[in-house]
C-alpha cells in the first residue's frame, strides 16, 4: 500500500470519528458545562485515534465499511479517552502532561477529570447500546466484548499491576501481563469489535484478527517503551524519561535498547503473518502494524 493511501485513509478514519463522536457529546444544563468541557477536552487533545481506525481497518479487511462502525469508533475512543484521564490523576501516574497539553486534572481540577473520566466510560457503552443499523445480538456482543476488554479483567487490572510494579523487578512474562491487559486488551477489542460489527464474520478471520492484535497490542507498548528513551519531551508530548524516574520496568530496562528495537520488528512480522489468509483489503491493517513499530511518538 502506498503511503499516500494510507495516510488519507487514516486521515478519512479520524474525521469520521471526531464527527461522531461531537455529536455524542450530551447536552446538559448550563451547571453541568464544565463536566461536558472536560471530556469535550480529554476526547479532542491530539489523539492518533489508533484505536478507531484499527476497528475501522478490520471491517475493511472483510470487505465491509459502513456507519454501523462510527458507534464503535466512538466507544473505543471514550473508554481509552476515559482511561488516560484517570491514568495521569495523581493517585495514578500523576502525569502533568499529556500529548504536550495539560492533563485534565491540570487545564480543569480533580474532580472534574475523575467526573469527566466516569462519563466518558459510561458514554462509550451507550454508543454501544443505540448503535444503528445492528442486531440487537450484536450490540450485546460489543457491550461485552468491551466490558471484558476495559474491566477488572482487562485494561484495569493492566494498571492495577503497573502501579504494583513501581520498584519491583518484574521478568519479561510478568511485564508481558501487564501489558496484555493495560494496552492490549483494548487493542485486540478495537480489530474483534470492527470485525463483529460487520455481522459477517467468521470465528476462523476473528481468530486470526486477535492473533494481529495480540502481536500489535504488545508491539505498541514496546514501541512506547522505546521512545521513552530515545525521544525528547516535545516530540513525546510528555515527560522524557518518566518510566526511568518512576522505576517502572520496561522492555528496554530488561532487555536493552537495541533488542527492544528487534522484538518490535519480530512483533510486526508476527502480526503480518496473522493476516496471511486475508487479501489486499487487509493492507490497512499491515499498514497500521508497520505504523505502530515506526512511529516516533
Amino acid at each position: 500500500m502506498k503511503a499516500t493511501e494510507f495516510a488519507e485513509f487514516m486521515a478519512s478514519c479520524r474525521m469520521d470519528v471526531d464527527e461522531a463522536l461531537k455529536t455524542r457529546l450530551p447536552s446538559v444544563p448550563q451547571a453541568g458545562q464544565r463536566l461536558v468541557n472536560a471530556m469535550e477536552y480529554s476526547l479532542f487533545n491530539g489523539g492518533k485515534r489508533v484505536r478507531p481506525i484499527l476497528a475501522y481497518a478490520a471491517a475493511y479487511a472483510l470487505g465491509n465499511k459502513t456507519s454501523n462502525l462510527d458507534a464503535v469508533a466512538c466507544a473505543l475512543e471514550a473508554i481509552h479517552a476515559y482511561s488516560l484521564v484517570h491514568d495521569d490523576l495523581p493517585a495514578m501516574d500523576d502525569d502533568d502532561l499529556r500529548r504536550g497539553k495539560a492533563t485534565a486534572h491540570i487545564a480543569f481540577d480533580e474532580a472534574s477529570a475523575i467526573l469527566a473520566g466516569d462519563a466518558l466510560q459510561t458514554l462509550a457503552f451507550e454508543c454501544l447500546s443505540q448503535a444503528p443499523g445492528l442486531s440487537a445480538d450484536t450490540r450485546l456482543e460489543l457491550i461485552q466484548c468491551l466490558a471484558q476488554a476495559s474491566g477488572a479483567t482487562g485494561m484495569v487490572l493492566g494498571q492495577s499491576i503497573d502501579l504494583n510494579a513501581v520498584d519491583q523487578d518484574l521478568d519479561l512474562d510478568q511485564l508481558r501481563l501487564m501489558h496484555a491487559h493495560k494496552t492490549g486488551a483494548l487493542i485486540r477489542a478495537s480489530v474483534q469489535m470492527g470485525a463483529l460489527a460487520t455481522e459477517q464474520a467468521s470465528p476462523a478471520q476473528i481468530e486470526d484478527l486477535c492473533r494481529y492484535a495480540d502481536a500489535i497490542g504488545l508491539a505498541f507498548q514496546v514501541q512506547d517503551d522505546i521512545l521513552d528513551v530515545i525521544a525528547d519531551t516535545d516530540t513525546l508530548g510528555k515527560p522524557q524519561g518518566s518510566d526511568e524516574a518512576s522505576n517502572k520496568p520496561t522492555y528496554v530496562s530488561l532487555l536493552g535498547l537495541e533488542a527492544a528495537k528487534t522484538k518490535a520488528q519480530a512483533l510486526h512480522q508476527h502480526a503480518l503473518d496473522a493476516l496471511a489468509n486475508f487479501d489486499h483489503r487487509a493492507d490497512h491493517l499491515r499498514a497500521l502494524s508497520a505504523y505502530i513499530v515506526e512511529r516516533s511518538h
